[in-house]
């Protein structure tokens, strides 16, 4: 199975080969990248010390590991740490969030046998972390051999992606033995892992890293500058329209066209921030049409910051500092069935939260939110009727302070009352980190 994987494998990179191509020429998500996917590294000694490799696919999974990592690196100073990511944008906020306490950040090595040997050769790690479900069948086994010890943590498991492996059951159950452990975020995602072939005495719940979500001082000092320029007040309430997808772009902007008519008084702005870069100018140029003032972060500051109505946040990294200030969040992905974005930052700053009706990717954490009043989810209905329904919502709160403020209140309640999942996986991954040498097994 192993072979036909690597077969299916490398056709699938050939295919793409175009795209890499193109995308290196012009500055794209896959540019500066390949050497390193291939696994040729930068170099890196640990002068000796015992390795610990955590691998981000990408945003989120980079900020969800960083109260983790940096845990580890207190508990257990002498350790050497390396974080590898899967996207461009991913790599961009590892490097900006783990820059004091990384040895080495580079992108993770194509899932060859190859190309994984040769980064494990170089890295040589004890310990392997894999947020959340990275399971790379080659980088698991070769990982177990190299005598690494493998660790799954924050894992979550979907029920399609339940279903998609299923149909490999033997496959997946032989994948999951060379693991050392995996810690689930919840009792339903450690159900399917087990349900996948996963032993139960390797499983455990720990909870979401996420609820453990704090800003650093760099943040906060980002969030004043982001106040300053843009000229945030309370006199214009900010809508955030976070991790947008197309077209949820178009249909914010004429829920926020429509909500302004209607609104008397203080009136409100909106900043719109995409979840991938390459569509940063397709959506200015939809801002554009509108007709509102508008500016975007990425351009030299000027007068027109603090007059403009809409706001591009076309930059990375940087959102989780712009949560705490705003009046409202949208959070994208969920208008379309993608299965929604990320819920705990925005919570974690105590602001009122919607979402659309497709939250698949957060359902547990979702439905718990709805159910505490602590967070408002707008039901299907059909795509002309979908900027009403948004319009609707941000009238209703921007018009009735006090509702606003408890649902900004019962979020960031409901993220307190969750807390502790750094606590509970450095219990379990502490005897691994003291004794991290795994003895020469056969399998």
């Amino acid at each position: 199975m192993f072979f036909l994987y690597g077969i299916v494998l490398t056709l699938g990179l050939l295919a793409l080969a175009p795209r890499f191509i193109f995308s290196a020429l012009v500055g794209g998500k896959y540019s500066g990248s390949l050497k390193q996917r291939l696994g040729s590294l930068p170099s890196f000694d640990p002068g000796g010390r015992k390795v610990v490799w955590l691998h981000c696919v990408s945003v989120g999974e980079t900020n969800a590991a960083r109260p983790l990592l940096y845990r580890i690196k207190q508990d257990y100073p002498d350790l050497s740490l390396v974080v590898s990511t899967t996207t461009k944008t991913g790599q961009k906020v590892a490097r900006e969030a783990f820059k004091d306490i990384a040895e080495l950040i580079f992108y993770f090595p194509f899932d060859w046998r190859w190309t994984v040997r040769r980064s494990l050769r170089h890295v040589k790690p004890s310990i392997v972390l894999l947020m959340e479900t990275e399971i790379w069948f080659n980088f698991i086994r070769e990982s177990f051999k190299a005598h690494s010890r493998v660790v799954i943590v924050n894992g979550r498991l979907s029920e399609r992606s339940l279903n998609r492996y299923t149909k490999f059951k033997r496959f997946m159950k032989r994948v999951f033995g060379y693991m050392d452990l995996a810690m689930m975020q919840d009792k339903a995602d450690a159900t399917r892992i087990m349900a996948l072939g996963a032993r139960a005495s390797k499983v455990r719940v720990t909870g979401n890293l996420k609820f453990d979500h704090d800003l650093n001082d760099a943040e906060t000092t980002l969030t004043g500058e982001l106040r300053d320029r843009f000229g945030i007040s309370r006199e214009a309430p900010l809508i955030i329209a976070s991790s947008t997808h197309s077209p949820e772009e178009k249909w914010l902007l004429d829920a926020f066209k429509e909500s302004w008519k209607s609104l008397d008084g203080k009136l409100p702005r909106l900043m719109i921030a995409p979840r991938h870069p390459e569509r940063f100018a397709e959506v200015a140029q939809l801002i554009k049409a509108t007709g509102f003032q508008w500016a975007r972060r990425s351009e030299t500051p000027s007068p027109r910051d603090k007059a403009a109505e809409v706001i591009l946040l076309d930059s990375i990294g940087e959102l989780r500092s712009a949560y705490p200030l705003a009046d409202i969040v949208f959070v994208g992905g969920s208008l379309i069935p993608h299965g929604g974005q990320s819920i705990y930052e925005p919570a974690a700053a105590g602001r009122a939260m919607i979402t659309g009706p497709h939250t698949e990717n957060f359902k547990a954490a979702v439905t718990e939110f709805v159910e505490k009043n602590a967070l408002i989810q707008i039901p299907i209905v059909s795509e002309k009727d979908i900027p009403h329904q948004i319009s609707t919502a941000f009238t209703d709160l921007l018009t009735d302070n006090i509702r606003r403020e408890r649902i900004g209140d019962n979020a960031l309640a409901a993220m307190e009352a969750n807390r502790g999942a750094v606590d509970r996986t450095m219990e379990y991954l502490a005897p691994l980190l003291e004794h991290p040498e795994r003895r020469r097994q056969k399998y």
